[in-house]
């Protein structure tokens, strides 16, 4: 789906008009129009506005673009599992699991992967194997990079 097309279900689910919408969000009848349109779509403050109004990501506004993953555990996100920041706005670079009101959870590498080794390893899938899987892949996260 476009930007236009998410825009236009999400008014109409919510049952605001385009006027309606347009003072909700500061900005005229007519750029609602044009978003819905095609036209044009939101600037980032408008979006970071939207998103909020509409309780989903300014990923999925944009039409979800790209996958998301959490960037401390490597977990693909969605709206239902992006951690929020202490005003309940979004954060789209980690999950709620790994990041809740405004702190990581998870203070050092070795505590995720005991986490992860614990939670992921099965008969199939042992838990030396999740933590070598793991012990590789996390360092390549944004999150482990800063550390």
């Amino acid at each position: 789906m476009d930007t236009k097309e998410i825009l236009l279900e999400l008014r109409a689910r919510r049952g605001f008009s385009q006027e309606q919408l347009a003072e909700k969000v500061h900005v005229t009848r007519q750029a609602v129009s044009r978003w819905e349109t095609g036209e044009t779509v939101p600037n980032t403050e408008t979006l970071k506005l939207l998103s909020k109004l509409f309780d989903v990501s300014i990923n999925t506004l944009l039409g979800s673009p790209r996958q998301l993953i959490c960037q401390c555990c490597g977990m693909p996100l969605e709206d239902a599992n992006i951690s929020r920041e202490p005003d309940d706005a979004f954060n789209e670079a980690y999950c709620k699991w790994c990041y809740t009101d405004g702190k990581f959870v998870y203070t050092s590498l070795e505590e995720l992967l005991d986490f992860l080794e614990g939670h992921m390893s099965n008969e199939a899938w042992p838990p030396e194997q999740v933590r070598a899987y793991f012990a590789a892949q996390l360092p390549k996260l944004d999150h482990w990079k800063q550390r």
